[in-house]
């Protein structure tokens, strides 16, 4: 796990021994949920590798998931340039929200999907499961991949030209897809490219 601060540098004092901790996907980046720390829950997140959080309700820790089975395991740690709000990235093993969804908040759950594609097409990539149209690309190489990018490149093309918005989404999603696959086979990721786009845009 990655974490820019230490457990010292974080001003606890301020909030009267708690601070905020607002919860990351680690893969979608959508907001999960918003919940506070102590400094014994932090050191225990760090300890045990399961996202802990201080009860203000019950007045102890409490381990997110602890009864449902559904951690949050930290990935990346963030300290607020006040020092006192932390920014945790985590993968979730289930729903987080008590309410049995992706989130605590009602957003989208659209948002940030490409990314849990791109986690399927490594899945696919490592486990190899049977009848996997994904599988298939893989197997079929770099060659066949870069034929269906440029075949799907061609018909977003003729849709788009054509003014028919709809087929144009389908077909560049297929484009999207396509790619992400090929990105999969050189072991690259969405955030390669963000980070190229990134340093042009600077």
């Amino acid at each position: 796990m990655k974490i820019d601060f230490k457990i010292e540098d974080v001003d606890f004092a301020k909030g009267s021994g708690l601070v905020p901790a607002v919860v990351q996907d680690f893969a979608t980046l959508k907001v999960l949920m918003l919940g506070y720390m102590n400094k014994e829950s932090l050191e225990l997140t760090l300890k045990e590798n399961k996202v802990t959080f201080y009860s203000r309700s019950r007045n102890t820790l409490w381990t997110k998931g602890e009864t449902s089975g559904n951690f949050l395991i930290p990935k990346e740690m963030y300290l607020d340039c006040d020092q006192d709000t932390i920014l945790v990235k985590a993968q979730p093993m289930g729903p987080v929200c008590h309410k049995g969804t992706t989130s605590c908040f009602k957003t989208d759950d659209t948002e940030g999907f490409i990314r849990e594609l791109e986690k399927v097409v490594y899945d696919r990539k490592e486990k190899r499961p049977k009848g996997s149209y994904t599988v298939e690309l893989f197997d079929a190489g770099v060659n066949r991949m870069a034929q269906k990018i440029g075949e799907e490149a061609v018909e977003s093309v003729i849709e788009a030209v054509n003014n028919n918005d709809e087929r144009f989404i389908y077909e560049s999603s297929d484009l999207v897809y396509h790619l992400l696959v090929l990105f999969a086979s050189k072991n690259m990721t969405i955030a390669d490219m963000e980070k190229e786009l990134y340093k042009r845009h600077k």
